[in-house]
Order: structure tokens, then sequence, then C-alpha cells
């Protein structure tokens, strides 16, 4: 298949570049120029937010395959569906799996659980620009949504001081105390971005996912207190220091961690895959957190540039251990 990737070199892209072109498929990525490629695909260097500039690098073109990493709007799908409407036989969209409405018991995740988050702006723009693409769909746009979880390789899943950001990881391995929200029990599906591709790739061009959607996660779900354990072991700190901070507390200290931790990561995440598993009979996720996140720290132990320490992310964690110890004498050190 002739398949173009919107992104294609990201967090959870990258993986499924190499997969599709391992498969033998012909891959282009669509980026900004200057950007990085991947060995073996083809580039489309452009600006997609320009679109006539876009639409001008696709007049040449059409997919049986697009993929759109890197939509987060309406507008941004609005604009995907001008420049792809007869151009592609499938266009595929990555939402998100915070967009469902959060669990009040313990039953799995499924597509059909509704889709609602008030509480995180990022997740009520997936779920706008779902309802734009199903309104297109109507019309013969031939779509497929994506909705991945919490979904790692270049980046740690420690709430607090994580992500692309190695302030926590740096803090554990000085022997310092980073903060775990809540009390740490509650469960969280983590999936790396390996066992994601086959997934994915496993939709493009397959019958069974025209106009339908599909959550794509890994069956492991660990508490937050082991995520946080492992990703400590895997950095070489096997005695590291939590303390347990109410979400709610900090979204008081920090307002722009409201959608993240209330919105999202406060609940827990359980995921049902079996509609993918019907379309993609060979899924079958392999790589336990505990070899996955060794790899994560291993990438960034080997480049410097990449351990990034935005001062006021210690800073932040330092005040609010400091507040928490004052506010609550008789608190401890996990």
């Amino acid at each position: 298949m002739k398949i173009l990737f919107i992104g294609g070199t990201g967090n959870i892209s990258t993986a499924c570049s190499r997969l599709a072109l391992a498969l033998g498929h012909e891959l282009w990525l669509l980026h900004r120029p200057g950007r990085p490629g991947i060995p073996g695909a083809r580039d489309l260097p452009c600006d997609i937010n320009d679109e006539a500039a876009a639409a001008a690098a696709l007049a040449p073109h059409r997919f049986d395959a697009v993929v759109q990493f890197i939509g987060f709007t309406p507008a941004q799908v609005e604009r995907d569906i001008r420049l792809f409407r007869g151009r592609c036989g499938q266009y595929v969209f990555l939402s998100s799996a915070s967009a469902y409405a959060k669990p009040s018991g313990f039953a799995p995740t499924t597509e059909r659980t509704p889709l609602e988050n008030p509480r995180w702006q990022y997740s009520r723009d997936k779920i706008a620009a779902e309802q734009v693409l199903r309104a297109a769909g109507a019309t013969g746009f031939p779509f497929t949504i994506i909705r991945p979880s919490h979904t790692y390789d270049t980046v740690i899943l420690i709430p607090i001081g994580g992500w692309r950001d190695f302030t926590a990881v740096d803090r554990m391995r000085r022997g310092l105390p980073i903060i775990v929200p809540g009390d740490g029990t509650s469960l969280w599906t983590v999936t790396h971005s390996d066992d994601f591709a086959p997934g994915l790739v496993g939709l493009l061009g397959n019958p069974l996912a025209r106009g339908e959607d599909f959550q794509i996660t890994s069956d492991e779900a660990l508490t937050w207190n082991e995520i946080h354990r492992l990703t400590a072991l895997a950095a070489g700190v096997a005695a590291p220091k939590f303390v347990h901070v109410p979400s709610d507390l900090l979204v008081a200290w920090d307002p722009g961690c409201e959608g993240t931790l209330l919105g999202d990561k406060s609940h827990t995440a359980l995921f049902d895959n079996t509609k993918l598993r019907r379309a993609v009979p060979d899924f079958r996720p392999r790589i336990a957190f505990r070899d996955g996140v060794r790899r994560t720290i291993e990438w960034f132990d080997a480049d410097p540039a990449r351990r990034l320490l935005p001062p006021d992310e210690d800073a932040f964690i330092e005040n609010v251990l400091t507040a928490y110890a004052k506010a609550w004498p008789g608190g401890r050190i996990a």
C-alpha cells in the first residue's frame, strides 16, 4: 500500500513507521522541512498547517491510507477532509482514550463507552474532531478513529516531572523525593509503541475498519505506585522516595494539572480490545512495562540533550513537598 503518515517520527508514530516499512509498504512522511525522517520512508516536506502549501505538495499523490498523528482540533480535521477527500482510500485519526467518560466501577472501557470529559479541553477537542469525521463519513469520507491510551517509547509515564521532562528520574537518582498523585493504588493501562504499531498498521486498508472506531492498548494494568517503582528501578534506583499528594490538591497548586490528573490519570483505566482483535486477529502485545521502561530510560541516557530538566518543574515539586510537609507533619515518605 501507499501510505502517508502526517508526523511519523514521534513517540507513537516512529514504531508505526518502522513496522509499515518492514511489511513492505510505500511509506511517505509529511512533516515540516528540516525535520528528521525515517530511513526507507519518503519525505513530503511541508507544513500541514499551511493548507495551500500542503495542497500543492499533495497534488501529484493519491494514498491508500493517510494517518493523522498530530491532529488535535476539529478545525484541523476539517482542513484534512478538504485536503484528502478523493485523494485517499482511508483517513485514520488518532483520537485519545482520555475522551471516554471516566468509569464509576471496574468494568473495562469499550468503544461504546460514552465520550465525555468535562475536565480536559484536550479531550473535548478530540471528541469534537471525531464528530466532524462522523459527519464527513455520512457523505462518503472514508474514516477510521483510533484511541490510544498511555502509549510510551520515548516518553516517561510519570505524571509529575515526567513525559518529555526528565525531572522526576533525575530527582530519584539524586536521592530526592518525587510526587505520586493520589495514593498510587488505582490501576492504569500502559502500552509500548512497538505493541501499539501492529494494531494500527493492521487496520490500514482493512475493510473492517471503514467508518469504525478502535481503541488500541495492551492488557497490562499496573498501579501508579508500581509504574513509579519500575521506572525508578530502570533508572538504577532501588529505593526511591515517594510522597503521595492528593490530585485535587496538586490541581489547586497548579490548575494546569486538572486535565491530565482529574480528567484522566486519577481514574482506573482498563480496556477491552475485543473489537480490535476481531479486525486484527494477530494483535498480541508482548512488551511488559518492566522491560519497556528500561528501553525508555536507555533512550534518554543515550543523549544528554534528551534529558530535559526545566527549573520550574523541579521548583514546583520542591514547593509542593515543602508546603505539604508543613500542612501535614505526620505525613511520611513511602
